[in-house]
Protein backbone atom coordinates (compact mmCIF):
# COMPACT_ATOMS: atom_id res chain seq x y z
CA UNK A 1 0.00 0.00 0.00
CA UNK A 2 2.72 2.47 0.92
CA UNK A 3 4.47 1.53 -2.51
CA UNK A 4 1.28 2.76 -4.17
CA UNK A 5 1.26 5.82 -2.70
CA UNK A 6 4.71 6.65 -3.14
CA UNK A 7 3.90 5.84 -6.50
CA UNK A 8 1.14 8.06 -7.00
CA UNK A 9 2.89 10.82 -5.35
CA UNK A 10 5.67 10.93 -7.08
CA UNK A 11 3.03 11.85 -10.35
CA UNK A 12 1.67 14.47 -8.27
CA UNK A 13 2.49 18.13 -7.84
CA UNK A 14 4.96 18.77 -4.05
CA UNK A 15 6.19 21.76 -2.60
CA UNK A 16 9.56 21.20 -3.87
CA UNK A 17 8.33 22.47 -7.31
CA UNK A 18 8.41 25.93 -6.07
CA UNK A 19 11.73 25.46 -3.65
CA UNK A 20 14.01 27.90 -5.36
CA UNK A 21 11.11 30.19 -6.10
CA UNK A 22 11.84 32.56 -3.47
CA UNK A 23 15.28 33.48 -5.22
CA UNK A 24 14.06 32.96 -8.44
CA UNK A 25 10.57 34.86 -8.68
CA UNK A 26 11.88 37.84 -10.40
CA UNK A 27 13.70 36.58 -13.31
CA UNK A 28 10.47 33.96 -13.27
CA UNK A 29 7.69 36.68 -13.79
CA UNK A 30 9.94 38.98 -16.22
CA UNK A 31 10.97 35.51 -18.11
CA UNK A 32 6.46 35.02 -18.42
CA UNK A 33 5.78 37.82 -19.36
CA UNK A 34 8.58 37.21 -22.36
CA UNK A 35 6.97 34.60 -23.27
CA UNK A 36 3.24 35.19 -22.74
CA UNK A 37 3.67 38.35 -25.30
CA UNK A 38 5.59 35.84 -27.71
CA UNK A 39 2.82 32.96 -27.13
CA UNK A 40 -0.33 35.32 -27.79
CA UNK A 41 0.41 35.71 -31.80
CA UNK A 42 1.01 32.16 -31.96
CA UNK A 43 -1.85 30.80 -30.33
CA UNK A 44 -4.05 33.29 -31.97
CA UNK A 45 -2.43 31.78 -35.31
CA UNK A 46 -2.33 28.13 -34.87
CA UNK A 47 -6.22 27.99 -33.64
CA UNK A 48 -7.50 29.55 -36.73
CA UNK A 49 -4.95 27.32 -38.79
CA UNK A 50 -6.67 24.46 -37.38
CA UNK A 51 -9.89 25.54 -37.76
CA UNK A 52 -10.66 25.76 -34.69
CA UNK A 53 -10.70 29.08 -33.86
CA UNK A 54 -8.69 31.76 -32.47
CA UNK A 55 -10.66 31.49 -29.13
CA UNK A 56 -10.23 27.75 -29.09
CA UNK A 57 -6.22 28.85 -29.32
CA UNK A 58 -6.24 31.61 -26.52
CA UNK A 59 -8.20 29.04 -24.29
CA UNK A 60 -5.65 26.61 -25.09
CA UNK A 61 -2.68 28.26 -24.38
CA UNK A 62 -4.80 29.87 -20.77
CA UNK A 63 -5.58 26.74 -19.40
CA UNK A 64 -3.07 24.32 -20.65
CA UNK A 65 -0.57 26.55 -19.76
CA UNK A 66 -1.63 26.79 -16.12
CA UNK A 67 -2.28 23.14 -15.72
CA UNK A 68 0.70 21.85 -17.97
CA UNK A 69 2.65 23.97 -15.87
CA UNK A 70 1.59 22.83 -12.15
CA UNK A 71 0.95 18.93 -12.73
CA UNK A 72 3.81 18.85 -15.35
CA UNK A 73 7.30 16.98 -15.32
CA UNK A 74 8.89 20.01 -16.26
CA UNK A 75 10.41 22.84 -14.56
CA UNK A 76 10.27 25.71 -17.60
CA UNK A 77 8.10 23.92 -20.06
CA UNK A 78 5.10 26.27 -21.66
CA UNK A 79 2.43 24.29 -23.15
CA UNK A 80 -0.20 25.29 -25.49
CA UNK A 81 -1.14 25.18 -29.21
CA UNK A 82 1.37 24.35 -31.78
CA UNK A 83 2.05 23.59 -35.36
CA UNK A 84 2.43 20.08 -34.85
CA UNK A 85 -1.27 19.80 -32.90
CA UNK A 86 -2.55 21.66 -35.83
CA UNK A 87 -1.50 19.32 -38.78
CA UNK A 88 -3.87 16.79 -37.36
CA UNK A 89 -6.77 18.73 -36.11
CA UNK A 90 -7.28 20.28 -39.46
CA UNK A 91 -8.50 17.23 -41.26
CA UNK A 92 -10.57 16.45 -38.23
CA UNK A 93 -11.87 20.17 -38.23
CA UNK A 94 -12.95 19.31 -42.04
CA UNK A 95 -14.63 16.06 -41.50
CA UNK A 96 -16.39 16.28 -37.81
CA UNK A 97 -16.62 20.36 -37.49
CA UNK A 98 -15.39 22.46 -34.72
CA UNK A 99 -17.38 20.75 -31.58
CA UNK A 100 -15.29 17.79 -32.59
CA UNK A 101 -11.75 19.51 -31.05
CA UNK A 102 -12.62 19.86 -28.02
CA UNK A 103 -13.94 16.42 -27.29
CA UNK A 104 -10.97 14.52 -28.88
CA UNK A 105 -9.04 17.04 -26.48
CA UNK A 106 -10.32 15.61 -24.06
CA UNK A 107 -10.19 11.73 -25.07
CA UNK A 108 -6.65 12.41 -25.96
CA UNK A 109 -6.10 13.50 -22.77
CA UNK A 110 -7.15 10.77 -20.97
CA UNK A 111 -4.99 8.40 -23.24
CA UNK A 112 -1.64 10.66 -22.01
CA UNK A 113 -2.38 10.67 -18.58
CA UNK A 114 -2.75 7.11 -18.48
CA UNK A 115 0.29 6.58 -20.33
CA UNK A 116 2.04 8.47 -17.69
CA UNK A 117 0.48 7.16 -14.72
CA UNK A 118 1.93 3.63 -16.57
CA UNK A 119 5.28 5.12 -16.48
CA UNK A 120 5.49 5.29 -20.25
CA UNK A 121 7.56 8.14 -20.64
CA UNK A 122 10.57 6.71 -21.26
CA UNK A 123 9.59 5.22 -24.49
CA UNK A 124 10.39 8.57 -26.89
CA UNK A 125 14.10 7.67 -26.26
CA UNK A 126 13.39 5.02 -29.10
CA UNK A 127 12.93 7.58 -31.85
CA UNK A 128 15.69 8.02 -33.05
CA UNK A 129 16.97 11.26 -34.25
CA UNK A 130 16.70 11.84 -37.92
CA UNK A 131 13.08 10.24 -37.71
CA UNK A 132 12.32 13.17 -35.21
CA UNK A 133 13.99 15.83 -37.37
CA UNK A 134 12.18 14.03 -40.64
CA UNK A 135 8.85 14.43 -38.58
CA UNK A 136 10.20 18.63 -37.59
CA UNK A 137 10.92 19.05 -41.63
CA UNK A 138 6.91 17.66 -42.36
CA UNK A 139 5.77 19.88 -39.77
CA UNK A 140 7.13 22.47 -40.86
CA UNK A 141 6.09 22.45 -44.47
CA UNK A 142 2.79 21.72 -43.91
CA UNK A 143 2.87 24.89 -41.32
CA UNK A 144 3.85 26.90 -44.52
CA UNK A 145 1.36 25.23 -46.53
CA UNK A 146 -1.34 26.13 -44.34
CA UNK A 147 -1.22 29.43 -44.76
CA UNK A 148 -1.30 30.24 -48.37
CA UNK A 149 -5.13 29.67 -48.42
CA UNK A 150 -5.47 32.50 -45.56
CA UNK A 151 -3.16 34.48 -48.20
CA UNK A 152 -5.26 34.29 -51.12
CA UNK A 153 -8.96 34.68 -49.64
CA UNK A 154 -9.26 31.71 -50.42
CA UNK A 155 -10.01 30.32 -47.03
CA UNK A 156 -10.75 33.37 -44.70
CA UNK A 157 -12.24 31.17 -41.84
CA UNK A 158 -9.42 28.83 -41.40
CA UNK A 159 -10.65 25.55 -42.02
CA UNK A 160 -8.64 23.46 -44.46
CA UNK A 161 -8.96 20.48 -46.92
CA UNK A 162 -7.19 17.35 -45.98
CA UNK A 163 -4.22 17.42 -48.63
CA UNK A 164 -2.23 21.11 -47.80
CA UNK A 165 -0.48 20.86 -50.83
CA UNK A 166 -3.64 20.11 -52.75
CA UNK A 167 -5.57 23.18 -51.03
CA UNK A 168 -2.15 24.97 -51.12
CA UNK A 169 -2.10 24.94 -55.29
CA UNK A 170 -5.88 25.25 -55.64
CA UNK A 171 -6.28 28.92 -53.80
CA UNK A 172 -2.95 30.30 -55.60
CA UNK A 173 -4.75 28.87 -58.76
CA UNK A 174 -7.98 30.62 -57.83
CA UNK A 175 -6.02 33.69 -55.98
CA UNK A 176 -7.55 37.66 -56.03
CA UNK A 177 -4.22 39.63 -57.20
CA UNK A 178 -5.59 42.57 -55.71
CA UNK A 179 -6.09 40.69 -52.22
CA UNK A 180 -2.72 38.50 -52.88
CA UNK A 181 -1.02 41.42 -53.25
CA UNK A 182 -2.19 42.90 -49.99
CA UNK A 183 -1.59 39.52 -48.02
CA UNK A 184 1.60 39.38 -49.29
CA UNK A 185 2.56 42.99 -48.04
CA UNK A 186 0.97 41.94 -44.40
CA UNK A 187 3.37 39.34 -44.65
CA UNK A 188 6.56 41.20 -46.04
CA UNK A 189 6.11 43.89 -43.05
CA UNK A 190 5.62 41.01 -40.00
CA UNK A 191 8.24 38.80 -41.58
CA UNK A 192 10.47 41.78 -41.91
CA UNK A 193 9.75 42.91 -38.34
CA UNK A 194 10.72 39.28 -36.85
CA UNK A 195 13.93 39.38 -38.83
CA UNK A 196 15.32 42.79 -37.81
CA UNK A 197 13.94 44.00 -34.95
CA UNK A 198 15.95 41.28 -33.21
CA UNK A 199 19.01 42.46 -34.27
CA UNK A 200 18.27 45.86 -33.11
CA UNK A 201 17.59 44.42 -29.48
CA UNK A 202 17.00 40.72 -28.40
CA UNK A 203 14.37 41.73 -26.24
CA UNK A 204 11.95 43.24 -29.12
CA UNK A 205 9.07 40.76 -29.83
CA UNK A 206 9.57 41.11 -33.44
CA UNK A 207 6.38 38.96 -34.18
CA UNK A 208 3.96 41.00 -31.97
CA UNK A 209 5.48 44.77 -33.28
CA UNK A 210 5.11 43.28 -36.51
CA UNK A 211 0.87 42.13 -36.34
CA UNK A 212 0.31 45.53 -34.32
CA UNK A 213 1.59 47.18 -37.16
CA UNK A 214 0.20 45.20 -39.61
CA UNK A 215 -3.20 45.96 -37.79
CA UNK A 216 -2.86 49.64 -37.96
CA UNK A 217 -2.26 50.01 -41.18
CA UNK A 218 -5.35 48.18 -41.83
CA UNK A 219 -7.10 50.19 -40.01
CA UNK A 220 -6.19 53.12 -41.35
CA UNK A 221 -5.70 52.06 -44.60
CA UNK A 222 -8.93 50.84 -47.15
CA UNK A 223 -8.05 47.34 -46.77
CA UNK A 224 -9.80 44.11 -48.12
CA UNK A 225 -7.64 41.42 -45.32
CA UNK A 226 -9.99 39.49 -43.44
CA UNK A 227 -9.60 39.83 -39.74
CA UNK A 228 -9.61 37.55 -36.54
CA UNK A 229 -13.20 38.62 -36.02
CA UNK A 230 -14.94 39.34 -32.29
CA UNK A 231 -13.33 37.29 -29.34
CA UNK A 232 -15.04 36.01 -26.03
CA UNK A 233 -13.90 38.66 -22.72
CA UNK A 234 -13.74 36.17 -20.53
CA UNK A 235 -13.63 32.70 -20.14
CA UNK A 236 -16.49 30.59 -21.26
CA UNK A 237 -18.04 28.12 -18.74
CA UNK A 238 -16.76 24.37 -18.77
CA UNK A 239 -18.29 21.91 -20.80
CA UNK A 240 -18.90 19.57 -23.73
CA UNK A 241 -20.70 19.73 -26.59
CA UNK A 242 -23.09 17.03 -27.48
CA UNK A 243 -22.27 14.48 -30.18
CA UNK A 244 -23.84 11.34 -31.64
CA UNK A 245 -22.68 7.96 -30.62
CA UNK A 246 -21.59 7.70 -34.67
CA UNK A 247 -19.32 10.72 -34.12
CA UNK A 248 -17.87 9.79 -30.74
CA UNK A 249 -16.74 6.41 -32.35
CA UNK A 250 -15.54 8.03 -35.53
CA UNK A 251 -13.28 10.53 -33.37
CA UNK A 252 -11.46 7.41 -31.30
CA UNK A 253 -8.98 6.90 -33.74
CA UNK A 254 -8.06 10.66 -34.64
CA UNK A 255 -7.89 10.95 -30.29
CA UNK A 256 -5.45 8.22 -30.41
CA UNK A 257 -2.91 9.81 -32.82
CA UNK A 258 -3.58 13.26 -31.36
CA UNK A 259 -2.67 11.96 -27.79
CA UNK A 260 0.72 10.00 -29.30
CA UNK A 261 1.78 13.36 -31.06
CA UNK A 262 0.87 15.29 -27.68
CA UNK A 263 2.95 12.88 -25.99
CA UNK A 264 5.69 12.25 -28.33
CA UNK A 265 5.99 16.62 -28.67
CA UNK A 266 6.15 17.29 -25.01
CA UNK A 267 8.59 14.30 -24.29
CA UNK A 268 10.88 15.49 -26.91
CA UNK A 269 10.62 19.54 -25.67
CA UNK A 270 10.63 18.67 -22.28
CA UNK A 271 13.78 16.95 -23.30
CA UNK A 272 15.63 19.64 -25.06
CA UNK A 273 14.34 22.10 -22.67
CA UNK A 274 16.76 20.30 -20.18
CA UNK A 275 19.63 20.42 -22.33
CA UNK A 276 19.85 24.08 -22.76
CA UNK A 277 19.79 25.15 -19.11
CA UNK A 278 20.59 23.89 -15.84
CA UNK A 279 16.93 24.01 -14.50
CA UNK A 280 17.09 21.00 -12.56
CA UNK A 281 15.68 17.73 -14.54
CA UNK A 282 12.52 16.64 -16.16
CA UNK A 283 10.19 13.49 -15.00
CA UNK A 284 8.99 11.98 -18.22
CA UNK A 285 6.18 10.03 -16.90
CA UNK A 286 5.21 13.51 -14.85
CA UNK A 287 4.99 15.36 -17.45
CA UNK A 288 2.84 12.91 -19.69
CA UNK A 289 0.65 13.19 -16.84
CA UNK A 290 0.64 16.97 -16.59
CA UNK A 291 0.41 17.27 -20.43
CA UNK A 292 -2.69 14.75 -20.27
CA UNK A 293 -4.63 16.78 -17.22
CA UNK A 294 -3.98 20.60 -19.53
CA UNK A 295 -5.71 18.57 -22.75
CA UNK A 296 -8.34 18.01 -20.51
CA UNK A 297 -8.64 21.19 -19.21
CA UNK A 298 -8.34 22.51 -22.21
CA UNK A 299 -11.31 20.40 -23.92
CA UNK A 300 -13.31 20.94 -21.16
CA UNK A 301 -13.29 24.90 -21.64
CA UNK A 302 -13.36 25.05 -25.58
CA UNK A 303 -10.24 24.67 -26.55
CA UNK A 304 -7.53 22.27 -28.52
CA UNK A 305 -5.19 19.56 -27.23
CA UNK A 306 -2.28 21.08 -26.18
CA UNK A 307 1.41 19.82 -26.04
CA UNK A 308 4.57 21.37 -24.99
CA UNK A 309 5.95 23.84 -27.21
CA UNK A 310 9.53 23.74 -28.19
CA UNK A 311 9.56 27.45 -28.88
CA UNK A 312 7.91 29.04 -26.42
CA UNK A 313 10.00 26.77 -24.06
CA UNK A 314 13.04 27.72 -25.54
CA UNK A 315 12.22 31.37 -25.21
CA UNK A 316 11.43 30.96 -21.39
CA UNK A 317 14.61 29.39 -20.50
CA UNK A 318 16.40 32.01 -22.37
CA UNK A 319 14.68 34.27 -20.84
CA UNK A 320 15.70 33.47 -17.63
CA UNK A 321 13.13 31.07 -16.28
CA UNK A 322 14.07 28.56 -13.44
CA UNK A 323 10.47 27.62 -12.26
CA UNK A 324 7.02 26.91 -13.16
CA UNK A 325 6.47 30.53 -12.09
CA UNK A 326 7.17 31.70 -15.50
CA UNK A 327 5.26 29.44 -17.53
CA UNK A 328 2.27 29.59 -14.74
CA UNK A 329 2.07 33.64 -15.30
CA UNK A 330 2.84 33.25 -18.91
CA UNK A 331 -0.73 31.99 -18.93
CA UNK A 332 -2.36 34.80 -17.02
CA UNK A 333 -0.54 37.13 -19.03
CA UNK A 334 -2.69 35.57 -22.23
CA UNK A 335 -5.88 35.91 -19.44
CA UNK A 336 -5.44 38.96 -19.16
CA UNK A 337 -5.16 40.12 -22.93
CA UNK A 338 -9.01 37.97 -23.24
CA UNK A 339 -10.32 39.99 -20.21
CA UNK A 340 -9.29 43.58 -21.04
CA UNK A 341 -7.86 43.70 -25.46
CA UNK A 342 -10.52 41.48 -26.77
CA UNK A 343 -11.92 43.50 -29.12
CA UNK A 344 -8.53 44.74 -30.50
CA UNK A 345 -6.85 41.14 -30.66
CA UNK A 346 -10.20 40.90 -33.24
CA UNK A 347 -9.18 43.63 -35.45
CA UNK A 348 -5.92 41.65 -36.56
CA UNK A 349 -5.70 40.64 -40.06
CA UNK A 350 -5.20 37.26 -40.60
CA UNK A 351 -3.12 37.45 -43.38
CA UNK A 352 -0.47 38.79 -40.20
CA UNK A 353 -0.51 35.84 -38.05
CA UNK A 354 0.28 33.16 -41.16
CA UNK A 355 3.41 35.60 -41.74
CA UNK A 356 4.47 34.77 -38.06
CA UNK A 357 3.36 31.16 -38.63
CA UNK A 358 5.36 31.09 -42.24
CA UNK A 359 8.58 32.85 -40.22
CA UNK A 360 7.88 29.93 -37.37
CA UNK A 361 7.80 27.31 -40.07
CA UNK A 362 11.03 28.36 -41.79
CA UNK A 363 12.32 28.70 -38.17
CA UNK A 364 11.60 24.89 -37.30
CA UNK A 365 14.00 23.79 -40.05
CA UNK A 366 18.02 24.18 -38.85
CA UNK A 367 19.72 24.00 -42.25
CA UNK A 368 22.81 22.60 -39.94
CA UNK A 369 21.22 19.72 -38.51
CA UNK A 370 19.91 19.05 -42.36
CA UNK A 371 23.12 18.84 -43.50
CA UNK A 372 24.60 16.86 -40.75
CA UNK A 373 21.63 13.70 -40.82
CA UNK A 374 22.00 13.90 -44.69
CA UNK A 375 26.21 13.48 -44.62
CA UNK A 376 25.94 10.62 -41.82
CA UNK A 377 24.90 7.42 -43.07
CA UNK A 378 22.70 6.60 -46.24
CA UNK A 379 20.21 4.78 -43.51
CA UNK A 380 20.15 8.09 -41.56
CA UNK A 381 19.81 10.13 -44.78
CA UNK A 382 16.74 7.81 -45.69
CA UNK A 383 15.08 7.52 -42.76
CA UNK A 384 14.90 11.70 -42.42
CA UNK A 385 13.36 11.97 -46.44
CA UNK A 386 11.12 9.30 -45.64
CA UNK A 387 9.65 10.71 -42.58
CA UNK A 388 9.39 14.34 -44.07
CA UNK A 389 7.89 13.18 -47.00
CA UNK A 390 5.17 10.75 -45.70
CA UNK A 391 4.45 13.30 -42.79
CA UNK A 392 3.49 16.33 -45.66
CA UNK A 393 2.20 13.33 -47.89
CA UNK A 394 0.13 11.01 -45.60
CA UNK A 395 0.16 11.40 -41.35
CA UNK A 396 2.27 12.43 -39.06
CA UNK A 397 1.94 9.44 -36.69
CA UNK A 398 2.05 6.99 -39.66
CA UNK A 399 5.30 9.33 -40.83
CA UNK A 400 6.93 8.12 -37.14
CA UNK A 401 6.16 4.60 -37.56
CA UNK A 402 7.45 4.56 -40.98
CA UNK A 403 10.22 6.60 -40.39
CA UNK A 404 10.92 3.79 -37.29
CA UNK A 405 10.75 1.16 -39.51
CA UNK A 406 12.60 2.61 -42.60
CA UNK A 407 15.66 2.86 -39.49
CA UNK A 408 14.92 -0.58 -37.37
CA UNK A 409 15.70 -2.08 -40.97
CA UNK A 410 18.74 -0.48 -41.77
CA UNK A 411 20.12 -0.64 -37.84
CA UNK A 412 19.28 -4.47 -37.88
CA UNK A 413 21.14 -5.01 -41.30
CA UNK A 414 23.82 -2.96 -40.41
CA UNK A 415 23.57 -5.32 -37.15
CA UNK A 416 23.80 -8.43 -39.12
CA UNK A 417 26.72 -7.40 -40.72
CA UNK A 418 28.31 -7.54 -37.11
CA UNK A 419 27.66 -11.03 -36.90
CA UNK A 420 30.85 -12.87 -37.49
CA UNK A 421 31.41 -16.69 -39.01
CA UNK A 422 34.81 -17.90 -39.72
CA UNK A 423 37.13 -20.67 -39.90
CA UNK A 424 39.69 -20.80 -37.84
CA UNK A 425 43.22 -22.87 -38.08
CA UNK A 426 44.34 -24.89 -35.45
CA UNK A 427 46.95 -23.04 -33.40
CA UNK A 428 50.83 -24.47 -32.87
CA UNK A 429 52.22 -27.42 -34.63
CA UNK A 430 50.44 -29.31 -36.95
CA UNK A 431 49.32 -32.83 -36.27
CA UNK A 432 48.00 -35.41 -38.06
CA UNK A 433 43.68 -35.56 -38.86
CA UNK A 434 43.65 -32.18 -38.20
CA UNK A 435 42.17 -31.20 -41.43
CA UNK A 436 39.74 -33.54 -40.56
CA UNK A 437 38.82 -30.97 -37.57
CA UNK A 438 37.29 -27.30 -38.29
CA UNK A 439 37.17 -24.47 -35.59
CA UNK A 440 34.47 -22.14 -36.27
CA UNK A 441 34.81 -18.73 -34.59
CA UNK A 442 31.50 -16.97 -33.78
CA UNK A 443 31.42 -13.60 -32.83
CA UNK A 444 29.49 -10.22 -32.68
CA UNK A 445 25.43 -10.90 -32.43
CA UNK A 446 23.41 -13.92 -33.05
CA UNK A 447 19.86 -12.90 -33.61
CA UNK A 448 16.79 -13.90 -36.30
CA UNK A 449 18.94 -11.59 -39.32
CA UNK A 450 22.13 -13.07 -38.92
CA UNK A 451 20.63 -16.58 -37.91
CA UNK A 452 20.40 -17.95 -41.55
CA UNK A 453 23.73 -16.81 -42.47
CA UNK A 454 24.87 -18.62 -40.04
CA UNK A 455 23.56 -21.89 -40.23
CA UNK A 456 24.57 -22.03 -44.12
CA UNK A 457 27.98 -20.66 -43.83
CA UNK A 458 28.86 -23.89 -40.36
CA UNK A 459 26.63 -26.33 -42.99
CA UNK A 460 28.35 -25.77 -46.05
CA UNK A 461 31.73 -27.84 -44.37
CA UNK A 462 32.29 -30.86 -46.02
CA UNK A 463 35.20 -33.31 -45.05
CA UNK A 464 35.18 -32.83 -41.53
CA UNK A 465 34.72 -35.52 -38.48
CA UNK A 466 35.14 -32.74 -35.77
CA UNK A 467 33.51 -29.05 -35.10
CA UNK A 468 34.34 -26.92 -32.93
CA UNK A 469 32.06 -23.94 -32.42
CA UNK A 470 34.17 -21.12 -30.26
CA UNK A 471 31.35 -19.07 -29.08
CA UNK A 472 33.49 -17.09 -26.16
CA UNK A 473 33.31 -13.80 -28.35
CA UNK A 474 29.61 -14.09 -28.92
CA UNK A 475 27.36 -10.89 -28.01
CA UNK A 476 24.06 -10.85 -28.34
CA UNK A 477 22.22 -14.15 -28.70
CA UNK A 478 17.80 -14.18 -29.40
CA UNK A 479 15.49 -16.81 -29.52
CA UNK A 480 15.79 -17.30 -33.04
CA UNK A 481 20.12 -17.34 -32.93
CA UNK A 482 20.00 -20.02 -29.94
CA UNK A 483 17.75 -22.26 -32.04
CA UNK A 484 19.81 -21.97 -34.86
CA UNK A 485 22.68 -23.22 -32.88
CA UNK A 486 20.90 -25.99 -31.80
CA UNK A 487 19.90 -27.03 -36.00
CA UNK A 488 23.52 -26.63 -36.39
CA UNK A 489 24.11 -29.22 -33.56
CA UNK A 490 21.29 -31.62 -34.36
CA UNK A 491 21.99 -31.51 -37.72
CA UNK A 492 25.94 -32.16 -37.70
CA UNK A 493 25.72 -35.01 -35.06
CA UNK A 494 22.99 -36.53 -37.65
CA UNK A 495 25.67 -36.60 -40.75
CA UNK A 496 28.35 -38.33 -38.16
CA UNK A 497 29.84 -35.07 -37.19
CA UNK A 498 30.59 -34.33 -33.57
CA UNK A 499 30.35 -31.19 -32.12
CA UNK A 500 32.60 -29.34 -29.97
CA UNK A 501 31.37 -26.13 -27.90
CA UNK A 502 33.73 -23.89 -26.66
CA UNK A 503 33.39 -20.92 -24.19
CA UNK A 504 29.72 -20.25 -23.12
CA UNK A 505 29.21 -17.24 -21.73
CA UNK A 506 27.28 -17.52 -18.50
CA UNK A 507 24.74 -14.90 -19.62
CA UNK A 508 23.28 -17.24 -22.61
CA UNK A 509 23.52 -20.76 -20.59
CA UNK A 510 20.13 -19.99 -19.38
CA UNK A 511 19.16 -19.85 -22.84
CA UNK A 512 21.09 -22.10 -24.39
CA UNK A 513 19.40 -24.55 -22.13
CA UNK A 514 15.76 -23.52 -22.39
CA UNK A 515 16.12 -24.04 -26.04
CA UNK A 516 18.32 -26.93 -26.34
CA UNK A 517 21.51 -26.08 -27.53
CA UNK A 518 23.34 -28.22 -24.63
CA UNK A 519 20.96 -30.60 -24.95
CA UNK A 520 21.89 -31.20 -28.91
CA UNK A 521 25.67 -32.24 -27.57
CA UNK A 522 26.20 -36.06 -28.20
CA UNK A 523 27.87 -35.66 -24.75
CA UNK A 524 27.90 -33.47 -21.88
CA UNK A 525 31.70 -33.51 -21.83
CA UNK A 526 31.48 -31.70 -25.41
CA UNK A 527 31.27 -28.55 -23.78
CA UNK A 528 34.26 -27.24 -22.92
CA UNK A 529 35.76 -23.38 -21.17
CA UNK A 530 38.73 -23.33 -23.36
CA UNK A 531 40.24 -23.85 -26.59
CA UNK A 532 43.38 -26.36 -26.19
CA UNK A 533 41.26 -29.00 -24.01
CA UNK A 534 38.66 -29.24 -26.69
CA UNK A 535 41.04 -28.93 -30.01
CA UNK A 536 42.55 -32.22 -27.73
CA UNK A 537 39.53 -33.85 -27.28
CA UNK A 538 38.46 -33.48 -30.93
CA UNK A 539 41.93 -34.75 -32.07
CA UNK A 540 41.86 -37.81 -30.27
CA UNK A 541 38.23 -38.17 -31.29
CA UNK A 542 39.57 -37.94 -34.80
CA UNK A 543 42.50 -39.88 -34.03
CA UNK A 544 40.12 -42.85 -32.40
CA UNK A 545 37.95 -42.34 -35.39
CA UNK A 546 40.46 -43.22 -37.86
CA UNK A 547 41.77 -46.40 -35.86
CA UNK A 548 38.32 -47.91 -36.14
Amino acid sequence: MSRAAEYATALLPSARDYREAGRTWRGDLLAGLTVGIVALPLALGFGIASGAGAEAGLITAIVAGVLAAVFGGSNVQVSGPTGAMVVVLAPIVTAHGMAAVAVVSVLAGILVLVAGALRLGRAVSFIPWPVIEGFTLGIAVIIFLQQIPALTGADADGILHTNVVTSALSSLVNADPGYLAWSLTAVAAVAACMYLLPLVHSAIPGSLVGIVLVTILALVLPSPLAVIGALPSRLPAPGLPTLSIDTLSALVLPAVAVAALAAIESLLSARVAASLADTGPYDPDRELVGQGIASIGAGLFGGMPATGAIARTAVNVRAGAKSRIAAIFHALVLLLVVLVAAGPVGAIPLAALAGVLMVTAIRMVQPATARSILRSTRADAIAYIVTAIVTVSVDLIVAVAIGMAVAGVFAIRSLSRATGVAREEIGGPAVAGDERIAVIRLDGPLFFAAADRVLETVMSLDDVTVVILRMSQLELVDATGAHVLSEIVQQLERRGVTVLIKGVRAGHVELFTTVGVLSSLRHARHLFDDLPSAVAHARSHVARTGAE
